[in-house]
């Protein structure tokens, strides 16, 4: 992880962050490291229905693809290749 140079005040109810520090206990981690990784998950990482619209904005695009066997072809003789 990149070094931390941000920080932030939770303020957590007893009983939730009596269950965090046994999460992290069990875990063998600290209680900011899982909630850095909930926020990363919570807004960071695209969920599932992020995931979904960029398939289907993906699958709309009108691309030119030609059938299996031409594209294996073109790969192989390395019509793909970066620039």
């Amino acid at each position: 992880m990149s070094t931390m140079t941000k920080k932030t005040t939770i303020l957590f109810p007893p009983a939730i962050y009596h269950q965090l520090e046994q999460v992290a206990e069990r875990q063998r981690t600290s209680v900011a490291h899982l909630v850095r990784q909930a926020a990363i998950q919570c807004y960071l990482v695209p969920n599932r229905h992020a995931r979904r619209a960029a398939v289907e904005a993906l699958a709309a695009m009108e691309l030119p693809v030609a059938e299996w066997s031409v594209m294996e072809e073109e790969i192989a003789r390395g019509a793909y290749g970066h620039s």
